[in-house]
């Protein structure tokens, strides 16, 4: 007859209606369980780990500091699985011939991975007691530092309230220069969504949805994604796996994806630096969107290097970076000696 429907064919459509809710159910009762979780996370870098207590809470700094010379820090990016792996090849490469040390952020690594609201001006305040701590093992003296992506916008926000600490800056795929993420907003301003953090914490599905976000596909799609290309660094890739699958490392990811690590003033920070500035990005990928930067370029103080590489261009095409970044500390030795005043 017809406008009916067989009774078999009606319970067929209910169960194949109910497979999603099943499936997000299991994935549910699987993530609680731990049943994907990781074994214990080996060191990331070689040298000594030490923990530093910070006005930002327990940090982890790698250091290889056997060679004499101006120390130089580097730090990593922010992302759903960041940890110091990320800046491995130019560790590995400045630790034979200068003291070198690696900071992970609060959430990340080895740092304290506590279930709070992260945001820049906690990241800034790591970053400042990490940098007053090494310029206090090597006399004092001002020191370099590099970091990868969103937090060149913490490193050139301590460099702004701490100019004493700083000999100089290096940016990498420095984030605030495209048109979302730039702007003019007052000091310690982020762009924090209460709501988009309390639904993607949410005890019942929070930790589940952040396993879903570091399985092995999704990280390697977000990874192809900042390489521009399908040949990513697969050590990177399985360290990743491993430090995102740690107790407690979806708390900082949580705050990325809710806007709170985002600050609202980076127009305006990377216009006040006096210090010099090298900054290398790619131009291949995500994350190639530099439309203001003229707003620095020509300045004496920067120099802007751009590659044929994604947003990791170490990893690439490590002699290119370290050949210009050495020969931009080489022009810059002069000034970078002579003590710099507080601007902000």
């Amino acid at each position: 007859m017809r406008g009916t429907s067989h009774p078999g064919t009606r319970r067929s459509g209910k169960a194949l209606a109910l497979l999603p809710l099943a499936a997000a159910g299991a994935w549910i009762a699987w993530s609680h369980l731990g049943l994907n979780r990781a074994g214990p996370l080996p060191p990331a870098l070689p040298g000594r780990r030490s923990s530093l207590r910070t006005r930002a809470g327990r940090v982890n700094l790698y250091a290889s500091d056997a060679q004499g010379g101006r120390p130089l820090l580097l730090i990593h990016s922010i992302n759903a699985a960041a940890n110091a792996y990320e800046v491995k090849p130019l560790y590995e490469h400045y630790r034979n011939s200068r003291p070198v040390y690696a900071l992970e952020l609060p959430g990340f690594g080895f740092s304290e991975r506590a279930d709070r609201i992260y945001t820049p001006r906690l990241m800034t305040d790591a970053i400042l007691d990490a940098a007053a701590e090494i310029a206090g093992r090597h006399g004092g003296a001002g020191l370099d530092a590099i970091a990868l992506s969103l937090p060149c916008a913490y490193l050139a926000g301590a460099a702004l309230e701490r100019p004493d600490l700083f000999a100089s800056l290096g940016l990498i795929s420095p984030t605030g220069f495209d048109a979302r993420l730039s702007g003019r907003g007052p000091k310690d301003a982020n762009r924090g969504n209460p709501l988009a953090r309390g639904l993607a914490a949410f005890p019942l599905w929070g930790r589940p949805l952040f396993d879903a976000l570091v399985s092995g596909p999704s990280m390697r799609f977000f990874l192809e994604k900042t390489w521009g290309s399908r040949d990513i660094d697969e050590g990177l890739f399985a360290y990743d796996q491993l430090s995102a699958h740690q107790p407690g490392a979806e708390h900082a990811p949580f705050s990325f994806l809710s806007g709170y690590l985002f600050p609202d003033d980076t127009t305006r920070v990377y216009e006040a630096l006096r210090l010099p500035v090298f900054m290398v990005h790619g131009a291949r990928g995500d994350f190639v969107d530099y439309r203001y930067v003229g707003e620095v370029a020509g300045r004496p103080n920067w120099t802007i290097l751009r590659l044929p590489t994604g947003a990791f261009p170490h990893f690439e095409d490590r002699a290119a970076v370290t050949g210009a970044y050495d020969a931009f500390l080489a022009a810059h030795r002069p000034q970078r000696d002579q003590p710099a005043a507080s601007i902000r």
